[in-house]
Protein backbone atom coordinates (compact mmCIF):
# COMPACT_ATOMS: atom_id res chain seq x y z
CA UNK A 1 0.00 0.00 0.00
CA UNK A 2 1.36 3.40 -1.01
CA UNK A 3 2.00 6.18 1.46
CA UNK A 4 -0.64 8.89 1.23
CA UNK A 5 -0.26 12.64 1.71
CA UNK A 6 -3.48 14.58 2.29
CA UNK A 7 -3.66 18.11 0.87
CA UNK A 8 -6.19 20.87 0.29
CA UNK A 9 -6.75 23.23 -2.63
CA UNK A 10 -9.05 26.28 -2.47
CA UNK A 11 -10.33 28.14 -5.52
CA UNK A 12 -11.90 31.55 -4.78
CA UNK A 13 -14.49 32.96 -7.20
CA UNK A 14 -15.98 36.45 -7.35
CA UNK A 15 -18.17 38.12 -10.00
CA UNK A 16 -16.95 36.09 -12.97
CA UNK A 17 -13.34 36.04 -11.79
CA UNK A 18 -11.14 33.37 -10.25
CA UNK A 19 -8.33 34.06 -7.77
CA UNK A 20 -5.13 32.13 -8.48
CA UNK A 21 -1.68 32.37 -6.98
CA UNK A 22 1.71 32.18 -8.67
CA UNK A 23 3.76 29.71 -6.65
CA UNK A 24 7.01 31.45 -5.69
CA UNK A 25 8.85 28.50 -4.17
CA UNK A 26 8.76 24.77 -3.56
CA UNK A 27 6.58 22.19 -5.31
CA UNK A 28 4.93 23.74 -8.39
CA UNK A 29 7.13 26.86 -8.40
CA UNK A 30 6.36 29.09 -11.39
CA UNK A 31 2.82 27.74 -11.89
CA UNK A 32 -0.52 29.42 -11.25
CA UNK A 33 -2.59 27.42 -8.81
CA UNK A 34 -5.24 27.61 -6.12
CA UNK A 35 -4.28 28.00 -2.47
CA UNK A 36 -3.65 25.04 -0.23
CA UNK A 37 -1.25 22.62 1.35
CA UNK A 38 -0.95 19.71 3.73
CA UNK A 39 -3.35 18.82 6.51
CA UNK A 40 -1.64 19.18 9.87
CA UNK A 41 -1.95 16.67 12.68
CA UNK A 42 -5.08 17.32 14.74
CA UNK A 43 -7.02 19.43 12.21
CA UNK A 44 -9.80 18.46 9.85
CA UNK A 45 -9.51 18.86 6.11
CA UNK A 46 -11.91 21.83 6.21
CA UNK A 47 -9.80 23.53 8.89
CA UNK A 48 -6.65 22.95 6.87
CA UNK A 49 -8.22 24.47 3.76
CA UNK A 50 -9.20 27.65 5.63
CA UNK A 51 -5.81 27.93 7.35
CA UNK A 52 -3.82 27.47 4.15
CA UNK A 53 -5.93 30.07 2.33
CA UNK A 54 -5.28 32.63 5.04
CA UNK A 55 -1.56 31.84 5.23
CA UNK A 56 -1.02 31.99 1.47
CA UNK A 57 -3.08 35.04 0.46
CA UNK A 58 -4.56 36.61 3.60
CA UNK A 59 -8.22 35.86 2.89
CA UNK A 60 -10.56 34.73 5.67
CA UNK A 61 -13.51 32.44 4.94
CA UNK A 62 -16.37 31.20 7.10
CA UNK A 63 -17.57 28.52 4.69
CA UNK A 64 -16.30 26.57 1.71
CA UNK A 65 -17.87 23.91 -0.47
CA UNK A 66 -15.94 20.71 -1.09
CA UNK A 67 -16.28 20.09 -4.82
CA UNK A 68 -13.48 17.70 -5.71
CA UNK A 69 -11.36 14.80 -4.56
CA UNK A 70 -8.29 14.23 -6.74
CA UNK A 71 -5.48 11.72 -6.38
CA UNK A 72 -2.09 12.23 -7.98
CA UNK A 73 0.67 9.69 -8.50
CA UNK A 74 4.06 10.64 -9.92
CA UNK A 75 5.87 7.83 -11.71
CA UNK A 76 8.65 6.47 -9.51
CA UNK A 77 7.31 8.15 -6.36
CA UNK A 78 5.53 5.85 -3.88
CA UNK A 79 3.62 8.73 -2.24
CA UNK A 80 0.04 9.23 -3.42
CA UNK A 81 -1.19 12.83 -3.16
CA UNK A 82 -4.83 13.09 -2.09
CA UNK A 83 -6.13 16.60 -2.82
CA UNK A 84 -9.46 17.87 -1.48
CA UNK A 85 -10.70 20.73 -3.66
CA UNK A 86 -12.81 23.53 -2.19
CA UNK A 87 -14.41 26.65 -3.61
CA UNK A 88 -16.26 29.66 -2.24
CA UNK A 89 -17.52 33.10 -3.20
CA UNK A 90 -17.77 34.24 0.43
CA UNK A 91 -14.57 35.70 1.82
CA UNK A 92 -13.27 38.59 3.90
CA UNK A 93 -10.37 40.87 3.12
CA UNK A 94 -8.26 41.51 0.05
CA UNK A 95 -5.70 39.06 -1.33
CA UNK A 96 -2.11 39.94 -0.46
CA UNK A 97 1.22 38.63 -1.66
CA UNK A 98 3.03 36.29 0.72
CA UNK A 99 6.40 34.57 0.76
CA UNK A 100 4.84 31.61 -1.03
CA UNK A 101 2.22 33.04 -3.42
CA UNK A 102 1.54 36.05 -5.63
CA UNK A 103 -2.29 36.30 -5.99
CA UNK A 104 -4.07 37.62 -9.07
CA UNK A 105 -7.69 37.71 -10.25
CA UNK A 106 -8.39 36.20 -13.69
CA UNK A 107 -11.62 36.47 -15.72
CA UNK A 108 -13.09 32.99 -16.14
CA UNK A 109 -12.46 33.10 -19.90
CA UNK A 110 -8.79 34.08 -19.39
CA UNK A 111 -7.58 31.41 -16.95
CA UNK A 112 -3.86 30.82 -17.76
CA UNK A 113 -4.03 27.05 -18.28
CA UNK A 114 -0.75 27.13 -20.23
CA UNK A 115 1.01 28.18 -17.01
CA UNK A 116 -0.82 25.77 -14.68
CA UNK A 117 -0.59 22.06 -13.90
CA UNK A 118 -1.72 20.02 -16.93
CA UNK A 119 -4.57 18.37 -15.04
CA UNK A 120 -6.19 21.73 -14.23
CA UNK A 121 -7.64 22.18 -17.71
CA UNK A 122 -9.34 18.78 -17.37
CA UNK A 123 -11.19 19.23 -14.05
CA UNK A 124 -11.35 23.03 -13.68
CA UNK A 125 -14.38 23.39 -16.01
CA UNK A 126 -16.35 21.11 -13.68
CA UNK A 127 -15.51 23.34 -10.73
CA UNK A 128 -16.63 26.42 -12.66
CA UNK A 129 -19.95 24.68 -13.41
CA UNK A 130 -20.27 23.93 -9.67
CA UNK A 131 -20.22 20.18 -10.27
CA UNK A 132 -18.67 17.71 -7.82
CA UNK A 133 -15.97 15.41 -9.18
CA UNK A 134 -13.47 12.72 -8.30
CA UNK A 135 -10.40 11.72 -10.28
CA UNK A 136 -6.95 10.18 -10.52
CA UNK A 137 -3.94 11.44 -12.49
CA UNK A 138 -0.70 9.57 -13.17
CA UNK A 139 2.16 11.93 -14.04
CA UNK A 140 5.58 11.36 -15.57
CA UNK A 141 7.63 14.24 -14.24
CA UNK A 142 5.67 17.47 -13.88
CA UNK A 143 4.72 17.98 -17.52
CA UNK A 144 3.27 14.70 -18.82
CA UNK A 145 0.01 12.97 -17.86
CA UNK A 146 0.34 9.23 -18.57
CA UNK A 147 -3.27 8.41 -17.69
CA UNK A 148 -6.24 9.79 -15.82
CA UNK A 149 -9.82 9.15 -14.78
CA UNK A 150 -12.43 11.76 -13.89
CA UNK A 151 -16.07 11.34 -12.95
CA UNK A 152 -18.93 13.35 -11.51
CA UNK A 153 -20.14 12.44 -8.03
CA UNK A 154 -23.27 13.27 -6.06
CA UNK A 155 -21.54 13.81 -2.74
CA UNK A 156 -18.54 12.93 -0.58
CA UNK A 157 -18.72 10.65 2.48
CA UNK A 158 -18.47 12.44 5.83
CA UNK A 159 -15.49 10.22 6.70
CA UNK A 160 -13.41 12.20 4.21
CA UNK A 161 -13.15 15.11 6.62
CA UNK A 162 -10.98 13.04 8.94
CA UNK A 163 -8.87 11.26 6.32
CA UNK A 164 -6.01 13.67 6.90
CA UNK A 165 -5.81 12.89 10.59
CA UNK A 166 -6.17 9.17 10.00
CA UNK A 167 -3.47 9.06 7.33
CA UNK A 168 -1.05 11.24 9.25
CA UNK A 169 -1.38 8.88 12.19
CA UNK A 170 -1.02 5.84 9.89
CA UNK A 171 -4.18 4.32 11.37
CA UNK A 172 -5.45 1.30 9.47
CA UNK A 173 -9.14 1.21 8.47
CA UNK A 174 -9.25 -2.03 10.49
CA UNK A 175 -8.21 -0.20 13.66
CA UNK A 176 -11.07 0.71 16.07
CA UNK A 177 -9.56 4.20 16.39
CA UNK A 178 -10.26 4.77 12.68
CA UNK A 179 -13.99 4.24 13.20
CA UNK A 180 -14.02 6.13 16.50
CA UNK A 181 -12.47 9.15 14.76
CA UNK A 182 -15.03 8.99 11.96
CA UNK A 183 -17.92 8.62 14.40
CA UNK A 184 -16.72 11.64 16.40
CA UNK A 185 -16.73 13.76 13.24
CA UNK A 186 -20.21 12.52 12.30
CA UNK A 187 -21.50 13.43 15.78
CA UNK A 188 -20.55 17.04 15.05
CA UNK A 189 -22.67 17.15 11.92
CA UNK A 190 -20.08 16.93 9.15
CA UNK A 191 -21.22 18.19 5.75
CA UNK A 192 -19.78 19.45 2.48
CA UNK A 193 -20.29 23.05 3.57
CA UNK A 194 -18.54 24.56 6.52
CA UNK A 195 -20.84 26.03 9.18
CA UNK A 196 -20.80 29.78 9.72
Amino acid sequence: MNARKVLTLAIIRDSGNVLLGMKKRGFGKGKWNGFGGKVELGETIHQAAMRELQEECGLHVDEMDRVGLLEFQFEGDPVLLEVHVFTTTNFKGEPVETDEMFPKWFPIDQIPFDKMWLDDRIWFPLLLRQQKFQGFFLFKGHDTILSHTLSLVENFPAINDMIGVVCLLNISPNDPLYHATAAREDDHGSSNTLPR
